[in-house]
């Protein structure tokens, strides 16, 4: 019996005599344990899933911290790559596994959006995870096809009012990050734009390039090579602040939307009910890893801001992005699909 129910089981015997001194013994050997458990930890390689192909944001940072574990615990720590539906596979592959310390999960942002905007998704993003931390945060910038006659956002905005609905964006799939800052964008700005969504940034991005499609948000990773060689144009960013590598871009707030703020975030979890003892040895591990010059240098080169919250201040925030998007997507009139 795993020691949580058993616990449940004892509290039912309180308030008799007996009672009281079977939770006694039972908390002191469970205290006992946890000290072992975090000594003894790991005893085996262990699995971080990203649930989105190689290459993106999420699976770089996903594999720097997995090669800082490997020498922090002298233990292998490996990623296994599980795209697909919108990062659903992975998300539930590892909300279904063992609450032992050897699954985790590396995810961005669509762990809570996926279920605001799908009817069928298996998993709860504030019951089913313990948070670790959050790794970082990182704006997304809007890129537009250079032969579109809009130079700022303000223009797009004009534009899409002129022709609703003739005005096209790309996203690597409904319900990613870049997907509900248009759909923000939309919202605040009061217009309306035509959603084509993609199994993927890749895919999107050829299109944005070859004229399919008119714009996109993208993180920067991706973006920024295309702006630089001129073959597409930023026309803001999605965050607070500019971007130190694209600081002639302005923010969507400075281009006339205030209190516009959208951020891709990526963040450690792992299985609801995994050993708080477990959780604390790898957090502190992954905030030294946070604070290394390398790793910082690494992840402000993808656009992103290194954060390394704790794992209470990454739950409410989990809590407090849910709760964001499930009012965006209502005000939008998004329906679950």
């Amino acid at each position: 019996m795993r020691m949580d129910k058993l616990l449940n089981h004892l509290m039912s015997l309180v308030p008799s005599p007996r009672g009281y001194w079977l939770l006694f013994f039972v908390s002191v050997f469970q205290l006992g344990l946890s000290p072992a458990k975090a000594q003894n930890y790991p005893s085996k390689s262990v699995k971080i899933v990203v649930p989105s192909a190689p290459g993106g944001g999420t699976d770089i940072v996903g594999r720097l911290l997995a090669q800082s574990f490997t020498k922090a615990f002298n233990q292998s720590f490996f990623v296994e790559n599980k795209p697909g539906a919108g990062n659903l596979i992975g998300i539930e592959a590892v909300a279904n596994a063992p609450a032992d310390g050897y699954t985790l999960l590396f995810v961005p942002s669509t762990l809570v959006l996926n279920p605001i905007l799908y009817k069928k998704v298996n998993y709860d993003p504030i019951k089913d995870f313990s948070p670790i931390s959050l790794a970082a945060t990182a704006p997304n910038i809007f890129i537009v096809n250079p032969n579109l006659p809009v130079s700022n956002m303000k223009e797009w905005i004009a534009t899409a009012k002129k022709e609703s609905n003739k005005l096209s964006y790309a996203s690597a799939g409904i319900g990613t990050s870049p997907h509900m800052s248009m759909e923000l964008l939309n919202y605040m700005a009061g217009i309306q734009t035509l959603h084509i969504p993609y199994k993927g940034t890749v895919p999107a991005v050829t299109d944005l390039l070859g004229g399919q499609v008119n714009a996109m948000f993208s993180n920067a990773l991706t973006a920024l090579p295309h702006v630089q060689s001129g073959k597409l144009r930023a026309l803001a960013v999605s965050g607070t602040k500019r971007l130190d590598l694209l600081p002639d871009v302005p923010t969507v707030i400075e281009s006339g939307l205030a209190n516009y703020v959208s951020l891709q975030w990526y963040g450690l979890v792992a299985p609801s009910g995994t050993p708080q003892v477990i959780i604390q040895a790898i957090y502190t591990e992954m905030l030294k890893a946070i604070q290394t010059k390398e790793l910082r240098e690494k992840i402000a080169s993808e656009g992103a801001e290194p954060i390394g919250s704790s794992p209470n201040e990454f739950a409410t925030h989990i809590k407090t992005e849910y709760q964001k998007w499930s009012a965006v997507a209502k005000r939008a009139g998004i329906e679950p699909q």
